[in-house]
């Protein structure tokens, strides 16, 4: 199959550990690994990626359930309401979430300096 004997570096050349002198290469383990071992080592993997396919699963389920629940606490009127979909298009220009409120002028204060900085005023 044409599988070379000496291991395939997968980064960029001279940046990875062993170039880098943080990793002895006489220190890595070497491993022969059969055709059974690979396909114990492919179900194990599968099981693996299916515990976490399950739990997010079961993760989504429990938040709609809340999310059911929640609509139900609310009032009537209310409850009609949040039912209809919402089906405007996303902002395009919208702000980001902070944790503290934005200073007032601050981007023209920078844009300020940044053409004091440059030089480039406009002439008028």
């Amino acid at each position: 199959m044409g599988v070379p004997d000496e291991p395939l570096m997968m980064v960029t050349p001279e940046f990875d550990l062993i170039s880098l002198g943080l990793v002895d290469a006489d220190k890595i383990p070497k491993y022969e690994l059969t055709v059974e071992d690979g396909r114990r080592l492919a179900k194990e993997y599968n099981r693996v990626l299916m515990r976490k396919h399950k739990a997010r699963q079961a993760a989504e389920t429990n938040l709609l359930r809340m999310k059911k629940e929640a609509i139900e606490a609310l009032l009537e009127k209310l409850k009609q309401a949040a039912l209809v979909p919402d089906l405007t298009s996303f902002p395009k220009e919208r702000f980001i979430a902070t944790l503290t409120p934005p200073i007032e002028g601050y981007i023209d204060k920078v844009k300020e300096a940044a053409m004091r900085s440059s030089g480039a005023q406009k002439i008028r």
